[in-house]
């Protein structure tokens, strides 16, 4: 209540990249204290041996994790596990340092719970990322989050991806493959199945040339019909990857209540993508007969949304948008309601 009634309407009046900046100085001030860690661990982390999962090799402490976008230089991950996160996918990360797109890029529909966000894969690259992820100290599942530099042509991402795979290679415990990504230009032709399987494959010959290869995912748009989805389903059983994430954001702005012409393009995350979401974690799962582990994302806001994604079909869980509105006690809550629903 306190989050939702006083610090979010105050966060809510600066621009949301000013706030991003706020949050991440503000938890690393704050857990410098003596103290005020152990006391945050202690209240907002759920212990219980009955939420640990074992998907694709790991071990997960519980099934809540925070989607990519939201740490992507990997600058918070530890102080995000302390909230209670069983694992926290850090990037998009793409192999030089790149602005992303112009500002504003990022607006919030508190109408709608949601944000349209045209980022672009800002991020300080590869060797940045490597760096901040030398501070490790959680025990919580890292994931990797790969993409292309925007200057450089589809025909020739494969190099990038597979450079930001090596480079990442050390340092996290599982790889997603983003090419679903609508804020990119011609990122979305990368979708296309001949793209999608050069990389993929690329990426899964570095990764089968390791003593220990690690989890490779693809992370998947809510914008795919039943025809693609069932390329999805080939595509994994053809190049051998471990898991699929589901969902980007949507290109889509149906039913919203706030005027989002003049906002423009981007893509659209929050509660109008919940049900679009779970669908094609449905979809995935009947059709593949649970081939392979889903992550589930997109639209989760409450406890019971999550247990709607994990009874479609999702394995474990991310929340980007709903972490925004709900405050840093949502893992909390799914978490509980877990346990509750055993």
């Amino acid at each position: 209540m306190l989050y939702k009634h006083i610090i979010r309407p105050i966060l809510f009046n600066l621009y949301a990249e000013t706030v991003h900046t706020v949050v991440k100085n503000g938890l690393k001030y704050a857990f410098a204290i003596p103290g005020i860690k152990q006391i945050t661990k202690a209240y907002y982390q759920v212990d219980d041996p009955r939420l640990k999962r074992e998907i694709f090799g790991l071990t997960f402490d519980n099934p809540v994790g925070i989607a990519a976008g939201f740490d992507k230089g990997a600058e918070m991950y530890n102080e995000l596990s302390v909230l209670g996160f069983g694992h926290i996918e850090i990037g998009t990360v793409t192999p030089k340092a790149q602005d992303g797109n112009p500002k504003p890029r990022i607006f919030r529909l508190p109408k709608d719970q949601a944000i349209i966000n045209r980022m672009g894969f800002n991020n300080k690259g590869i060797q940045a990322a490597v760096e901040n992820l030398k501070n490790r100290k959680t025990t919580a599942i890292i994931g990797g989050n790969l993409g292309k530099n925007t200057a450089t042509p589809n025909a020739e991402a494969v190099a990038d991806y597979v450079a930001v795979f090596e480079g990442l290679f050390d340092s996290v415990d599982y790889f997603v493959v983003n090419v679903s990504c609508p804020n990119v230009t011609d990122l979305c032709e990368l979708q296309d199945q001949d793209y999608l399987e050069e990389i993929l494959f690329a990426v899964q010959e570095k990764n089968q040339q390791k003593p220990k290869p690690k989890p490779i995912l693809l992370k998947v748009a809510p914008d795919l019909n039943h025809q693609q989805l069932d390329e999805v389903i080939d595509i994994v059983a053809k190049t051998k990857i471990q898991g699929v994430i589901a969902t980007n954001t949507t290109v889509t702005r149906e039913n919203l209540k706030t005027d989002f012409e003049p906002i423009g393009n981007g893509g659209l995350s929050g509660s109008p993508l919940k049900n679009k979401s779970t669908e094609v974690i449905r979809y995935l799962a009947t059709k593949s007969h649970k081939a392979f582990p889903i992550i589930g994302v997109g639209g989760i806001f409450t406890a019971e949304d999550a247990i709607e994604k994990l009874k479609a079909g999702a394995d474990l869980v991310q929340v980007y948008t709903g972490f925004i509105y709900e405050g840093p006690s949502i893992a909390k809550k799914i978490n509980k309601a877990i346990l509750k629903n055993l």
